[in-house]
C-alpha cells in the first residue's frame, strides 16, 4: 500500500491532505522521515505522525443505540438514517447497517464497512441470536410462549424457526430471542395471537449486549474482542 493511502485511511483525511502532511516531513516510517507519498509499504512498518503511532484499521465496527424515528439505512431523502447519526466521523468509510430495525424500533444497530462480516452474521445458516425487549398491548400468555418455541406459522403460511418469548416482571413485556430475520417478524408473530407490539428494543446481537451507557443516538467503536462476541452463538 502507498504511504499516502495509509495515512489517508488512518487519519480519515483525503489523499491530497495526506500527501501535504507527508511533504512537510511530519510522517516517519520505521524511524525515518519520509516525504514521498508514493512510497510502498509492506505492512510491517511502524508509521508515526508527529511522533504518534498511526494504525490503519481495515474495517470499522460501530455499536449504535438507535432512537425512535430513525431509519436503518445508509441514505434516505426524507428521514434521518443511522449513518447520519455518526455526523461524518468516518468520511473515508462507506458504512452501512448490518441488519435493520423498523423506524419505530430502538436499540442495538451494528454499523460497519465489512460486507463479508455483515453477511456472515446475517446468514440464516449462522443462527446468530438477536434479543429484544418487547412491550405488548396485552399480557404475554403461555400459548404465545409455546407457539414461539414450536415455530410460529404466520398469517401468510410462512413457518418460522423456533424462537423464545421469555416473561419479565412486567406481564406486558417479554424478552424475545430470534435466530432469523423476517420482515416485521416480531410484530407478525405476536399478531398471530392478536397481540399488538407497542415498543421493540434490541438488546443483544450474538453474545454482545448493547452498552447501557449509550443514550439514544449515541455510538461507540467496537474492539476486536467485542466484534468477535457478535459472531458467537
Amino acid at each position: 500500500m502507498r504511504l499516502d493511502k495509509y495515512v489517508s485511511d488512518a487519519m480519515q483525511i483525503s489523499r491530497t491532505d495526506a500527501r501535504k502532511l507527508i511533504a512537510k516531513g511530519l510522517v516517519q516510517v520505521d524511524g525515518q522521515v519520509c516525504k514521498k507519498g508514493d512510497v510502498q509499504l509492506k505492512g510491517t512498518e511502524k508509521v508515526l505522525f508527529d511522533q504518534q503511532t498511526m494504525e490503519r484499521e481495515e474495517f470499522v465496527y460501530i455499536m449504535l443505540n438507535k432512537p425512535l424515528g430513525v431509519v436503518s439505512a445508509s441514505t434516505d431523502k426524507r428521514d434521518t438514517t443511522v449513518v447520519d447519526l455518526l455526523q461524518g466521523s468516518f468520511p473515508r468509510r462507506t458504512l452501512f447497517p448490518a441488519g435493520r430495525l423498523d423506524k419505530t424500533s430502538t436499540g442495538f444497530i451494528l454499523l460497519t464497512d465489512n460486507g463479508e462480516f455483515a453477511h456472515k452474521i446475517l446468514s440464516p445458516k449462522r443462527h446468530i441470536e438477536k434479543e429484544y425487549l418487547v412491550t405488548l398491548d396485552t399480557p404475554l400468555t403461555p400459548e404465545m410462549q409455546q407457539g414461539f418455541e414450536q415455530g410460529v406459522v404466520l398469517a401468510d403460511g410462512t413457518k418460522l424457526a423456533p424462537a423464545k418469548a421469555i416473561p419479565t416482571q412486567d406481564p406486558f413485556q417479554a424478552r424475545v430471542i430470534l435466530t432469523q430475520g423476517v420482515y416485521h417478524q416480531i410484530k407478525r408473530m405476536f399478531g398471530v395471537y392478536n397481540a399488538g407490539v407497542n415498543a421493540l428494543h434490541r438488546m443483544r446481537m450474538g453474545n454482545l449486549f448493547l452498552d447501557e451507557t449509550l443514550q439514544p443516538g449515541e455510538w461507540k467503536k467496537l474492539s476486536l474482542h467485542e466484534v468477535q462476541q457478535i459472531a458467537q452463538r
